[in-house]
């Protein structure tokens, strides 16, 4: 059953009322708050993180892990590769390595051996391998819970950091990926030239309510929606409130909850 539609497009403008000054011959200047760059009210902002919420209330990320260390193996290796392609590697890789340690004692070669489907996966090995002398030698094995320590890891960068941080350790952020950076700019909900410029700018625009969940609302409805080749706004629930000038449509697709994800089998 379809979900009924609640957004107006009214926007009324809220009038602050300030205390008037003890001395009225002082008078002072505020600097206007900074502008969020985005071409969405409030209203439209919150409308469409409310339609992704009804349509997957439990968004997951699809690169199969046991752990935090399994985690950060994996999203380190699905840089320039498919998470499908990551999880078709990394099945049998995890069974027999799932701790620093174990990485450890496989060794380069072998992990080279278990991972070369994937893309750079000579470079990649290396890096698996290095990032778990890392957190053996410096973490007692044990996989960092803030960002300025995870990316002193060789091979993660501030979106591997940003990954690990939401889901292993639950914090609210927002790891751009290629999906994120395309709808950014595409819809401009919050354009920018670098991953840094957009995510902190998603970070401001995106309702707090919602930010938990919102890098992986938009990373999925990238992949499966608003794809790279040609949007299928037929299929958009946000069809009506979308400002990209691509779109197809101005029809929103019926808001109704997806089937679960099936996690290992994503189509990319």
């Amino acid at each position: 059953m379809a979900v009924e539609y609640r957004f107006s497009m009214a926007n009324p403008k809220l009038k602050s009322v300030g205390k008037p000054s003890q001395n009225s011959n002082v008078i002072t200047h505020r600097k206007p708050a900074a502008a969020v760059k985005t071409a969405y009210s409030v209203a439209e902002r919150e409308e469409i993180f409310r339609r992704f919420s009804v349509q997957r209330p439990e968004p997951r990320g699809e690169l199969e892990h046991t752990n935090p260390f399994t985690l950060v193996v994996a999203v380190a290796l699905s840089a320039q590769a498919t998470d499908a392609g990551v999880n078709k590697a990394t099945r049998a890789l995890f069974k027999v390595a799932d701790t620093p340690q174990k990485m450890l004692e496989l060794g380069e070669e072998k992990v080279r051996d278990y991972i070369k489907t994937i893309g750079l996966y000579r470079n990649k090995a290396k890096n698996v391998i290095a990032l778990s002398q890392t957190l053996v030698d410096e973490f007692a094995g044990k996989v960092p819970e803030t960002r300025e320590e995870l990316v002193r890891l060789p091979g993660v960068g501030r979106k591997t950091a940003n990954v690990v941080l939401s889901m292993a350790f639950g914090q609210a952020t927002m790891a751009v990926d290629t999906h994120i950076f395309r709808i950014a700019n595409r819809i401009k909900l919050a354009p920018g030239k670098t991953p840094d410029e957009i995510e902190a700018r998603l970070m401001k625009v995106v309702p707090k309510h919602y930010l938990y969940h919102a890098h992986h609302w938009l990373i999925l409805h990238g992949r499966y929606t608003c794809k790279a080749r040609r949007p299928e706004c037929e299929r958009c629930v946000i069809a009506d409130i979308c400002k990209s000038p691509e779109k197809s449509s101005d029809i929103p697709a019926p808001l109704v909850e997806l089937p679960p994800q099936v996690i290992g089998e994503a189509v990319e």
